[in-house]
């Protein structure tokens, strides 16, 4: 029953997400906000809806470990198994901003949330609201020097007009789907990790993760078969980058995160560093400013040992 509770769980978050990013967006093109602006927040914030409901509940109900380990299994989840994934099913061009803007700042987020843990085992408020801050500055950079760099598809397919009404029914449904999809998930999660003898680190680094990282997985799998521009590596640190400096920074104001099972600091963030980093080699080496099938199964080689290690 777990196992169906955990599945629920995911499908519901999976749902709850889609509709509140419908709605969020329909409702700012309703307000006239410049698509650039939704794209870097309303389209960023909703797409990580799923991983911040998770964590919050988690951390208040006093599961840290699951609300961090969600957040580090999703980032190694979506650099190594999804763009994994990716690059097996097709080859794909690698932008400039990779190296100069996306890269950089993926890897200063992953090693300063390292660093803040690391001093003290606690994720505090006055610590999330420099997560927040952080991410602020960063959107403000991309909003004013970088504006090629962001992606509008997903603005564009809701380009024409949603009735206001609908629009509600989106945005309530999709926040009951995330509300309950957390609530099913969280116990489903914590009852299958005391049911196996095994840590709840192991099942948001596993299970959990894996989970919240397919609307990431889906959406670029239908855009290689619509052989749309949204398959790039960006999106995906994009996603790493609100994960860490978004969802954290917003859980830890919220209620202060501390490490219990250190296992998650010494080993998973070690993992979730080091694919960072190996991410850059692979974008230059052996075709530059690309990544094709073989780095692709180095990747989900990487991903496999990651996993199996975890239950070893």
């Amino acid at each position: 029953m777990d196992y169906i509770g955990i599945i629920v769980g995911l499908l519901l978050l999976i749902k709850g997400g889609d509709w509140l990013l419908d709605a969020a967006v329909g409702m700012s093109l309703k307000l006239d906000i410049p698509k650039i602006v939704i794209g870097m927040t309303v389209v960023s914030f909703a797409t990580s809806a799923p991983e911040l409901i998770v964590s919050i509940k988690s951390a208040i109900k006093g599961y840290p470990d699951l609300s961090l380990g969600n957040v580090v299994g999703s980032n190694i989840a979506n650099l190594a198994f999804v763009l994994g994934i990716v690059l097996v099913i097709s080859p794909i061009k690698v932008a400039k901003s990779f190296y100069k803007t996306d890269w950089p700042m993926m890897l200063l987020a992953t090693v300063l949330l390292y660093f803040l843990l690391k001093n003290d085992g606690e994720l505090n408020q006055f610590e999330g609201g420099v997560l927040l801050l952080l991410l602020i500055l960063f959107l403000v950079y991309l909003l004013f020097f970088q504006e090629k760099a962001i992606i509008e598809d997903q603005i564009e397919q809701l380009e024409n007009e949603m009735k206001l009404g609908k629009l509600v029914l989106l945005l309530i449904s999709g926040g009951f789907c995330l509300w309950l999809g957390s609530e099913v998930l969280i116990k489903s999660a914590v009852s299958l990790a005391v049911a196996m003898g095994v840590s709840e680190r192991i099942i948001s680094i596993t299970f959990v993760s894996i989970g919240t990282s397919i609307p990431e997985l889906s959406a670029s799998i239908i855009a290689i078969i619509n052989k749309e521009k949204a398959i790039s590596i960006g999106n995906l640190i994009g996603s790493n980058i609100f994960n860490i400096l978004a969802v954290m920074g917003v859980t830890a104001l919220i209620s202060p995160i501390r490490i219990i099972d250190q296992a998650l600091l010494n080993e998973d963030f070690i993992w979730m560093i080091g694919v960072t980093i190996i991410i850059l080699p692979l974008v230059f080496f052996p075709n530059r400013m690309s990544l094709g099938r073989m780095e692709g199964v180095i990747l989900l080689t990487l991903y496999s040992i990651f996993i199996a290690q975890m239950f070893l």
